[in-house]
């Protein structure tokens, strides 16, 4: 008996530790400069508290029980349908980013979350983001699924891990993933479904959301204006993109174009641009 409940306590230290540890890593890793070496640092660190405290409070069912029975349909049920269930995941997170777009809390919110995939490495950042999905769903789904009613620890759980970062996007979206893993975790039994899950959403979102956000703090163009705004940090940036009979000149339109007939516009507005350049004084 003092033994389990030795047991039990070191297993309640690991996961508090853990999960505190990580808030502030989290917190921490979202106020650093996107693509320095202080964001790489503190996600890996993140990545590493989540799976320290995972292990540490004691052993992880990676396939659950289910598999032993039914021997024909681990593939399909511990891959394939998790796969299809991280890809439906992102297309309704996808759909509803286009429509938080027109919703400027929500378009910043996103765009300030994305930029870290924009702004360093590619390949390390979607390394580090599917360790950390991975970490993320040894710790809640492995060490913290127990009690009653874990699908609802859990996600209350979750839920206020990602508020520390002050984001309502990622709470948002930490609420129905955790919700959609946790199914997953019930429905198997163990954690590798819903890792699963969780890394083919995360790729997805990584390679698919940011260029719906990239120009997300351009200034807004009036109702009705016919010019529209060139994207900021552009070579054409500050410059009225009205041209003739009030129609927009590219690049504001040309992305309409072929991509030929995109490409000879822009070089003969390069071209002009570079006259203009050398004319004014």
């Amino acid at each position: 008996m003092t033994a389990q409940r030795a047991t039990g306590l070191s297993a309640a230290a690991w996961r508090g530790a853990a999960g505190l540890g990580a808030a502030a890593l989290l917190r921490s890793s979202f106020a650093a400069k996107a693509g320095s070496t202080r964001f790489y640092l503190l996600t890996a660190g993140l990545a590493g508290t989540w799976t320290g405290g995972a292990l540490g409070a004691g052993p992880i069912p990676w396939r659950g029980d289910g598999w032993r029975t039914r021997p024909a349909s681990a593939t399909r049920t511990l891959i394939v349908v998790p796969v299809v269930t991280g890809t439906a995941t992102f297309a309704v997170f996808y759909g509803a980013a286009r429509i938080a777009r027109r919703h400027r809390t929500l378009r910043r919110a996103i765009a300030s979350v994305l930029r870290y995939a924009d702004a360093g490495s590619t390949p390390l950042v979607v390394l580090i983001a599917s360790s950390s999905g991975v970490a993320e769903e040894l710790f809640f789904r492995g060490a913290l699924w127990s009690g009653s009613r874990p699908l609802r620890t859990t996600t209350l759980a979750y839920a206020a891990s990602t508020a520390a970062t002050g984001n309502p996007a990622l709470l948002l979206a930490g609420l129905v993933t955790s919700v959609i893993f946790g199914w997953q975790r019930a429905a198997t039994g163990g954690v590798l479904a819903p890792a699963v899950t969780h890394l083919t959403w995360s790729v997805l979102m990584l390679r698919y959301l940011p260029p719906l956000f990239r120009d997300a703090d351009r200034p807004p163009v009036p109702p009705g204006h016919p010019a529209k705004a060139a994207p900021l940090g552009s070579r054409y940036e500050g410059r009225n993109c009205q041209g003739l009979w009030g129609r927009p000149v590219p690049p504001c339109s040309s992305s309409l174009l072929p991509w030929p007939g995109r490409r000879s516009l822009d070089m003969v507005l390069d071209s002009i641009w570079r006259m203009r350049s050398r004319v004014t004084p």
